[in-house]
Order: structure tokens, then sequence, then C-alpha cells
């Protein structure tokens, strides 16, 4: 699988662009990360990669080939996504809720293949003792997992996530990034996500992309990315760094003063 951004701009108006010249390949199986404040272009960038979007300027190549050649059914062969938050609401199981990532506009019928899928993404969830329970009766952190076992039970070669753990507790968002965290490695996956978190990026990501003004301003490891410059910088805010278990822990001061 390899995704190359050659030259991505997007912009709603000509001049204010929202991304510019925005140049990376992925092509090995990592967690990655992207980070940045709001309004950066964080989610304007997955959804240039995924079709959602028309990049006005440079394009996507998947495999080679532009995205925007491509039909949906196609990219979503290679492709899964997982939206910033699910309003879906609906009686299900969450084993038919998950089967629906599994369907598409040729195939309506349920195979043993099919269950065998949505069940092996029900363990590496750890979620197999809510496979007959009513989607619309789970808890906010069951909720989010079954949404991310619907979004990945195809096991593709790419996912991406657009801030999958906001709206969970401390304790589901480390389970839920530290579950992301090992598909690379057990399943062979890039795994893409967004995410607002320093320090839970820091402790699990293998790469960080760092947005700033439209591009991007730095990409590396959590170490060589989280660093005290780059944090004043790119969110105006003092901190200090830290290392703990071999891995960066940011401690934030305050705010800087804007001039």
């Amino acid at each position: 699988m390899k995704v190359e951004l050659k030259d991505l701009d997007f912009g709603y108006d000509p001049s204010r662009p929202v991304l510019k010249d925005v140049n990376y390949t992925f092509e090995k199986p990592e967690f990655i990360c992207i980070m940045g404040p709001n309004g950066v272009g964080k989610s304007t960038l997955v959804h240039c990669i995924n079709k959602i979007l028309k990049p006005t300027g440079g394009c996507v190549l998947v495999n080679g080939k532009d995205n925007r050649d491509m039909k949906l059914k196609e990219l979503a062969s290679h492709m899964g996504y997982v939206p910033a938050s699910s309003e879906d609401s609906f009686p299900l199981t969450v084993v038919d809720t998950i089967m629906v990532g599994l369907q598409n506009d040729t195939k309506f019928t349920t195979s043993e293949d099919d269950l065998q899928k949505v069940y092996d993404v029900l363990n590496l969830m750890s979620i197999e003792h809510l496979a007959m329970r009513n989607f619309n009766e789970l808890s906010a952190g069951q909720h989010q997992k079954v949404v991310l076992a619907r979004g990945i039970v195809r096991m593709p070669e790419m996912v991406i996530l657009d801030e999958p753990t906001s709206n969970l507790d401390i304790r589901h968002q480390l389970e839920v990034t530290r579950i992301l965290s090992e598909l690379p490695k057990q399943r062979n996956m890039i795994i893409l996500m967004i995410s607002h978190d320093i320090n839970i990026t820091a402790k699990y990501a293998d790469r960080i992309i760092m947005l700033n003004g439209g591009n991007i301003y730095a990409v590396g490891t959590p170490a060589e990315v989280l660093t005290k410059e780059n944090i004043r910088i790119v969110y105006g805010v003092d901190a200090d760094v830290i290392e703990v278990n071999g891995r960066p822990h940011v401690i934030l001061n305050s705010a800087i003063k804007e001039e």
C-alpha cells in the first residue's frame, strides 16, 4: 500500500487556502497521528485522502492512481474511514451493525466467512461479549468500539480515523488508542489518526505529523516532534518535555500571550 500526497492544496476560498503544498508518502505499516491546533486543516487533509473532498491543487495517489479517478468502491477496498462522531442510533445487534461494514452495492447476503470476520474483529476490540446487544443500548465507550470495529472489519490496508477518542473518558481513550497502535504489527495496516491528546499520542504513536499554517511543520517520532520549541510555535503554549519510559511526556505550563 502506497499513498502519496503530491503538492496537495485545498481551499474553500481560493484566496484563503486551508492546505498548501502538502507532500508526504505513506508506505509502511505504522500508527501515525496527525496533530495541530484547531482549524489547521487536519480533517481537511484526511478528507482529501479518502475522497470526501476534492483537492484544489496537486493530487493524492493510491498505489500510483489518482484517487479522483477511482470509484468509491475501489477506494474502499484499500481504505477504511471512521468519522469524528457517529449519530447512528438503531436497534440492530452489534453483530449486524459491524456487518454493515462488509456490505457493498452488489452483495446483500451474509456468509460464514463474513460472520467469522465480524467475530474476529469483536475479539480484536475485546467486545465479543456485546455481540448480541443492541447497538443503541451501549455506553459511549462501547458504542465507539463498535463503530471502530465496523470501520476496520474489512481489514483494509489503510484506516483513517478522525478523532475517534474525542468523546471517551481517559480509560477508554487509552484502551482504544492502544488497540489501534497494535494493528500495524498485527494486521500489516497503516493507521492514520487525528488526535488532540498530546500525551496519549506520545505514548502510542510510531510517527507524528504536526500541521501548522496549512502545511506539515514537523514529522517524525514523538521524541522528534513533541519538543518544547515545536509546542511553543505551533500551539502557542509554554511546556516542559520530560522522558517517561522512553517516550516524551509534555507538561503544559501556560499559554503564551499574543503580541
